[in-house]
């Protein structure tokens, strides 16, 4: 297949409509077969329960043409199992895990030349979600559903290179205990909406949450898992009940451990230890990862001793290593990286 007549060095991040995208409907306690579809739009009731009470989940990932020619996906088991679970915990029907991975591919083959050539720093994103769709007008979950992957051809996260970003403390609460947080549900990113607007008025890239229960331990951002290096070189993740599982994080675990001999802990994070780290950045699977330079505190600058100017060099390291193995130009670990035949 020849590649779409597209300016691949100038993509920005955002929506492009491909040829196909993948359908499967729940219905009457079953997911039918699925199949590729060419209509992008969606038809639903005025009261589906999507609409009435946000019953929708979804995921992220990306593909990738190597240096070979090939076009491969990054860890897609993890985003089926995620999913799942984020789809159980909204008491919808999940999709079936296998049946995720297979569709993908379907998805990403039927697209394949809308997948960014190799070298442009462009990719093809994937959106998998799962949206309840029956007319439900008193609070309970649908009996119907619809799953979704669309693709998109995005260009890189950052235009210009790697920058440190300015973000600060909020206020608001993203996520409670026992709550959603956990999950990749709209829900969570439509109350993440307000605070990143009055972020952005007043000048920052993103917000630092703080656990809901106490504001005294970091979270995360509306969007992103925090890393943290200390002075001698150990990678810190924070660990809640409430924050995302990252797929990205855990990839960035893995290779600082096993590529990179770090030590690494993933522990809870007091926001009173944050001035001590000498690198901090963010982490997902748009950007892999985001250097911080400065966080405001109310007022007060927090500034980060390595990252101010540039992305540090163990958050450099890390982000050059996971983009390797995603790109396959480093030998990845066993069932990470999944070739689109």
């Amino acid at each position: 297949m020849a590649k779409k007549n597209i300016d691949w060095s100038n993509l920005s991040f955002s929506y492009m409509p491909t040829d196909k995208r993948y359908v499967s409907m729940f219905k009457d306690g079953a997911w039918d077969e699925g199949a590729l579809v060419d209509d992008p739009n969606i038809v639903l009731n005025e009261c589906a329960c999507v609409f009435q009470y946000a019953q929708t989940v979804f995921e992220g990932l990306k593909a990738y043409e190597t240096e070979d020619g090939r076009t491969v996906i990054f860890r897609p088991d993890l985003n089926a199992q995620r999913l799942a679970d984020s789809a159980r915990r909204l008491s919808m029907a999940p999709f079936p895990e296998d049946r995720f991975i297979d569709a993908v591919k379907q998805t990403v083959k039927a697209n394949l030349d809308y997948v960014p050539p190799y070298g442009s720093g462009a990719s093809l994103y994937i959106r998998p979600f799962l949206m309840g769709t029956n007319a439900v007008i008193g609070v309970q979950p649908a009996t119907e559903y619809m799953f979704r992957i669309l693709t998109t051809p995005v260009g890189p996260y950052f235009k210009g290179g790697v920058k440190p970003i300015y973000i600060k403390v909020s206020d608001y609460d993203r996520a409670a205990p026992h709550g959603t947080g956990h999950i990749k549900a709209g829900l969570n990113y439509a109350m993440s909406l307000y605070p990143i607007v009055k972020a952005h008025e007043e000048g920052f890239a993103e917000n630092m949450y703080l656990d809901a229960a106490t504001r005294t331990y970091v979270e995360e951002t509306g969007g992103a898992n925090f890393l943290f290096v200390t002075k001698d070189g150990k990678l810190v993740t924070p660990k809640s009940d409430s924050i995302l599982p990252s797929i990205t994080r855990r990839s960035l675990m893995y290779v600082a451990e096993h590529y990179l001999g770090m030590e690494v802990e993933h522990r809870p994070v007091p926001f009173e230890e944050v001035p001590e780290f000498a690198e901090i950045g963010l982490c997902g699977t748009a950007a892999v990862i985001s250097p911080i330079g400065k966080i405001s505190d109310h007022g007060k600058d927090i500034c980060v001793p390595s990252g101010m100017d540039e992305i540090g060099p163990v958050l450099k390291k890390l982000r050059e290593t996971l983009i390797n193995i995603q790109e396959c130009r480093i030998e990845a670990p066993e069932g990470w990286v999944h070739v689109i035949e």
